[in-house]
């Protein structure tokens, strides 16, 4: 096992940490007061190559291997978790549906833009009655055949990207009597797509910067070359799309956790209490002890899941256990990063509270922790 970089993951690794201290940083508090989609920000990712960062270079991607994104998008949440949402939503889940299932004209035609950053992504598939229930979705696509169309009436919530996405990646039963195997999957273009409406956007907890969408179809006239893969596939197309994603869940779970970390650390040795830094006291040092090393396991458990995933290994169990684990050390490095810097800590003039309401987030998309409880035993015991 080696555990080292490669030459061309630190060079990424050190680009991305780059751009995050000097441009993400400096307006993460400015994102996260306003809650405006940073577009200005997606596009120098964009020129950084850092919008398709896993995908070959023939669809316009940066050609980077599983562990070199993760280890990029850790960074881009360093330095604000709502951006790191945008990027894992438009690439892990928009981005991955197109490139996994998507023929070579809907590759070169979707997922090029989208990974060049031209395009923005988003991913539909929650519904107001059907969260981790993805079969219970109401959302519908009848085929005109007369038309060659699909006619999409229905709703989803809680999409990251929606309001401002050019591709949709749209999740909807053409067969409901079916059950999951009633389930199709779709490329939608908001702007082409007459019926297709943004209802409006989530006033969330943390997470800021990326809009959260409530989307609307109204009699929305798709055409058929838009249907990814076969009809009925699209509950397997989600299922293997969410696995990818929950690493780079554990991706922002980290970034976020790494952020609380080095500002905790720096402010333990800066504050003094009793004519000495509070670093100095045992129970801090403790506290800091426990966050990093907290810190190292998650990206180990991150690390592993992409390593199988590289090598076409089934790793439906390690991506649950690096999401699952990764979520809930990211809340509690913050939880302990508010606790030291006390009663700044639950002030906005520290970015520690901050840290603690975008760590919480992870325990829940993509995946809740119970939800992910029940994979890992679910793989244990088949």
């Amino acid at each position: 096992m080696d555990f080292s970089l490669s030459a061309e993951q630190k060079q990424i690794r050190d680009m991305v940490a780059e751009f995050t201290d000097e441009e993400i940083k400096p307006r993460a508090d400015e994102i996260d007061e306003t809650d405006e989609f940073p577009q200005d920000l997606v596009d120098e990712m964009a020129e950084l190559g850092l919008m398709g960062m896993p995908f070959p270079e023939e669809y316009g991607g940066a050609g980077l291997d599983y562990h070199s994104y993760a280890i990029g998008l850790e960074e881009i949440s360093r330095g604000s978790g709502g951006l790191g949402t945008v990027v894992a939503a438009h690439t892990s889940l928009a981005g991955n549906m197109l490139y996994e299932f998507g023929d070579e004209d809907q590759k070169q035609e979707y997922l090029t833009p989208l990974n060049r950053g031209e395009d923005v992504g988003a991913f539909a598939l929650s519904e107001a009655g059907a969260g981790s229930d993805v079969p219970a979705m109401d959302t519908t696509a009848e085929y005109d055949a007369d038309a060659g169309e699909y006619v999409v009436d229905g709703s989803k919530l809680w999409i990251s990207n929606g309001s401002v996405a050019d591709t949709v990646t749209l999740f909807a039963k053409t067969d409901p009597e079916a059950g999951n195997k009633g389930i199709s999957s779709f490329v939608v273009r908001p702007e082409e797509d007459d019926g297709f409406h943004v209802e409006g956007t989530e006033d969330k907890l943390g997470d800021k910067g990326c809009p959260t969408a409530e989307l609307r179809f109204d009699g929305m006239r798709i055409p058929e070359d838009r249907l990814l893969g076969e009809e009925g596939r699209g509950f397997v197309h989600a299922l293997k799309t969410l696995n990818g994603g929950r690493i780079t869940i554990a991706a922002r779970s980290i970034g976020i956790a790494r952020a609380a970390l080095e500002d905790a650390l720096e402010y333990s040795q800066d504050r003094e209490q009793f004519d000495q830094p509070i670093s100095e006291f045992q129970t801090i040092q403790h506290k800091l002890a426990d966050m990093d090393t907290k810190v190292q396991a998650a990206k180990m458990l991150m690390h592993r899941a992409a390593d199988r995933k590289i090598r076409g290994e089934d790793y439906i169990k390690q991506a649950a256990q690096a999401k699952l684990y990764a979520s809930e050390v990211s809340r509690e490095v913050a939880n302990e990063g508010i606790q030291i810097h006390g009663g700044y800590g639950y002030t906005k003039d520290f970015p520690a509270e901050r840290y603690y309401r975008d760590s919480k987030l992870n325990e829940i998309y993509e995946g809740t922790s119970e939800v992910l409880r029940n994979t890992i035993a679910n793989e244990l015991l088949d």
